[in-house]
């Protein structure tokens, strides 16, 4: 192997160490970030550890802070009959909202992603009350529900005149047995066009050959849904599935504006309870808190095991 005589070496021009150093470009990334970082730390991490800390503590917002230690907690747990009712109210919203809005999500999805004339128009159609504000649906709904001059009371009315049975339409809103529906229907009317555009994203990724194949061995509609359509939007089954019951334990607006949390406590979210606590009763911030982090502590809980079963199942389907 040749060497370079050092009379070369000693003519070959010296680079300073500074032009020899190039730095990481990734650095111009980070700092287009640093604004993102700084509003996350602001406004989200900081205020959930202030939270955390300040369940420890009793403070009105006019006293001095004291710390109670677990006193919250054990409040909420063994004393509290407001609370247990209104986490009642909330599974009961997150156990119907849930399945009934990825049923109806689903279904529209598949029909509306057939060559039909029009489709568009229906996809615009359906999608329509997502970007609906939440308060002005409430509003109509509110006056849809009401038992003496709203629409649904009318179309009852119409029935019983028609039919000549003896029906009478159900005080909505005021019937601690009908309210909860009712801020279901609203709820499944604003988001399950929110379904319905995630799981046509998920149908139009599906290859088509697995549905030519289908048909070449005898498939009839129902089974290319069961063995084609359904398991292939399965990944798309469970992102939307978390974050849905994410949004239900969250409820919130829907129940503030039409019911108010009535009658008699039977719409009351956690939420809810929580904008209560801090602000209309008591203006207890360290209870309030503390129930912030209970529902912390439920949605994380629910959502670690829906994330183990979705590994357990990919693992099953693999074949492992």
């Amino acid at each position: 192997m040749a060497t370079i005589p050092s009379t070369l070496k000693s003519q070959q021009p010296s680079i300073p160490w500074w032009r020899r150093y190039k730095p990481d470009q990734q650095w111009e990334a980070y700092l287009f970030l640093v604004p993102s970082f700084v509003g996350f730390f602001l406004f989200v991490a900081l205020p959930v550890l202030v939270a955390l800390v300040l369940s420890f503590f009793e403070w009105n917002l006019l006293s001095q802070p004291q710390f109670v230690g677990i006193e919250n907690y054990t409040e909420l747990i063994f004393e509290d009959r407001i609370f247990r009712r209104v986490l009642w109210n909330t599974l009961y919203f997150t156990a119907t909202i849930v399945p009934l809005q990825l049923a109806l999500g689903l279904i529209l999805a598949v029909a509306l992603n057939q060559a039909i004339r029009g489709v568009q128009i229906y996809r615009l159609i359906y999608f329509m009350p997502v970007v609906t504000t939440i308060v002005a649906a409430a509003l109509v709904f509110q006056w849809f529900f009401n038992r003496d001059f709203g629409m649904l009371s009318s179309w009852i009315w119409g029935l019983a005149d028609v039919t000549g049975l003896p029906i009478q339409p159900p005080d909505w809103l005021n019937s601690t047995f009908w309210a909860k529906p009712a801020v279901v229907i609203l709820t499944l009317w604003k988001n399950t066009g929110f379904t319905m555009v995630i799981y046509l994203a998920g149908l139009q990724a599906i290859p088509r050959e697995l549905y030519d194949a289908a048909e070449v061995d005898g498939a009839s509609a129902l089974q290319r849904f069961l063995y084609v359509t359904f398991p292939m939007v399965s990944p798309t089954t469970f992102f939307l599935l978390v974050i849905q019951m994410i949004g239900a334990f969250q409820l919130f607006s829907e129940s503030f504006v039409m019911t108010r949390g009535g009658p008699a406590q039977s719409t009351l979210t956690i939420v809810y309870y929580i904008y209560q606590v801090a602000f209309q009763l008591s203006n207890r911030m360290g209870k309030a808190a503390a129930i912030a982090w209970v529902l912390f502590f439920f949605i994380f809980i629910l959502t670690f095991i829906q994330t183990r079963l979705q590994r357990r199942w990919v693992h099953y389907e693999a074949g492992e």
